[in-house]
């Protein structure tokens, strides 16, 4: 057993609306022992996501606990609401030699460079924030301030992109996925040479 290959962690991050569920999702289908690292949330359910498999949704209460009893690898603050990404089920993962991706916000991506530099880092950029701004609204999920309030954190997410290992812009979901399987199975090779 001594010999088994450490899985690797990979986060994405970007602003909201950019289309990194999207693309989580489509590379997750196409590589094998990669898997979704679920994370906590306080915010409430859209339509359609499910407990568990979208986010753990937990009370401020419970979110508070974990933080004080140290369960999470990052933890953060989004748009008035709780994310958290738990320590345990990363490294289950990561121990059993599975790669494991995460999507979460530039604050925690922040947290996870400083904690295990090894990670790999991608920026998924949208094409331009107009083009974000039509996503946010496509989506019909959040207020006019909201969308405000995501817009104007995404100038500032996105000057923060120069510290990923690579940015992939948003412009073609099917190009997008493609760089994203690419820069993911070429870790893995670079690590076996």
């Amino acid at each position: 057993m001594s010999g088994m290959r450490k899985g690797r962690l990979f986060v994405i991050a970007g602003p909201s609306g950019a289309g990194k569920g999207t693309l989580r999702t489509m590379a997750l289908s196409g590589i094998e022992d990669l898997v979704y690292s679920v994370s906590c949330t306080t915010r409430q359910p859209r339509e359609g996501e499910r407990d568990g498999v979208d986010y753990h949704f937990v009370t401020e209460r419970d979110f508070e606990d974990k933080v004080a009893g140290g369960l999470f690898l990052e933890h953060a603050v989004v748009h008035g609401c709780c994310y958290g990404t738990l320590l345990e089920s990363v490294e289950r993962e990561t121990d059993a030699g599975k790669d494991v991706l995460l999507e979460i916000d530039v604050q925690g991506a922040r947290q996870i460079r400083e904690i295990l530099p090894e990670s790999v880092l991608i920026f998924i950029a949208p094409p331009s924030l107009d083009a974000l701004e039509k996503r946010l609204r496509r989506r019909k999920t959040e207020s006019e301030d909201k969308i405000a309030l995501r817009l104007e954190n995404a100038k500032k997410e996105m000057a923060l992109s120069s510290e990923y290992d690579r940015i992939i812009v948003n412009d073609n979901l099917e190009q997008a996925c493609e760089e994203l399987r690419d820069l993911i199975l070429s870790s893995r090779k670079v690590e076996k040479a």
